[in-house]
């Protein structure tokens, strides 16, 4: 009996000399790993509005610019008329006429000289650059442009600008384009068919950038 008692204060007093662990993030014991892990993952990049990888950044488009394991050098900033924008330590960085990824190589490249293999993320939080943008000009109630979206055709953009006037001429109606070699194209529209007799061949797919030119009647 003396000795199933000494046995039991025996376990009893190494449970209390032992040291506690509690799971902290992502099953790490607490204290400093817990703590360097909640940092890092404190400033994880906001969710973007789904442009395409190949998205050209451009001026008032809003970026987040995301630095792991470094929140305090992470800043969620605007593309500032001049194309360009700055977060900490890093000023005045052009962003207009690149992708996100090239940005952000860019950037890593800038922060390389502080700070030892920076990854940085870049996320377009807000698209409403020109280069997103679809311009209607020419014979419409109000020339404007518009913000791009997917799936934005010739009938959607038409109606946004509160149709044609009736000077125009909607069969002449035509799409500008520049495709990602610099080149010009045209692509004509019989617009007229398309409101009047519901031609649907005519209601063409815009693209970021598209200019919707309605003629005036020579008539």
């Amino acid at each position: 009996m003396k000795m199933s008692l000494a046995i039991l204060w025996l376990v009893v007093g190494l449970a209390f000399s032992s040291p506690t662990w509690t799971a902290g993030a992502e099953g790490a014991p607490s204290g400093a790993p817990a703590a360097t892990a909640a940092a890092g993952s404190a400033a994880a990049p906001a969710a973007g509005v789904g442009v395409p990888a190949d998205y050209v950044i451009g001026p008032g488009d809003g970026i987040q610019v995301f630095v792991w394991l470094n929140p305090e050098l992470s800043a969620s900033v605007p593309v500032r008329p001049d194309g360009k924008i700055s977060t900490p330590l890093v000023e005045d960085m052009v962003a207009a006429g690149k992708t996100p990824s090239q940005l952000a190589r860019d950037i890593e490249v800038k922060l390389a000289e502080f700070i030892r293999q920076p990854t940085v993320n870049v996320i377009v939080t807000q698209a409403v650059s020109t280069f997103r943008q679809v311009n209607v000009v020419g014979q419409v109630r109000t020339p404007q442009s518009i913000p791009y979206r997917d799936g934005l055709k010739v009938l959607d953009a038409i109606l946004a600008v509160g149709g044609t006037t009736d000077f125009a001429s909607p069969n002449r109606a035509k799409i500008m384009r520049t495709e990602k070699d610099g080149r010009q194209t045209e692509i004509r529209v019989r617009l007229g068919d398309l409101l009047t007799r519901g031609d649907l061949r005519q209601n063409v797919e815009l693209r970021p950038g598209d200019v919707l030119v309605v003629p005036q009647s020579i008539f």
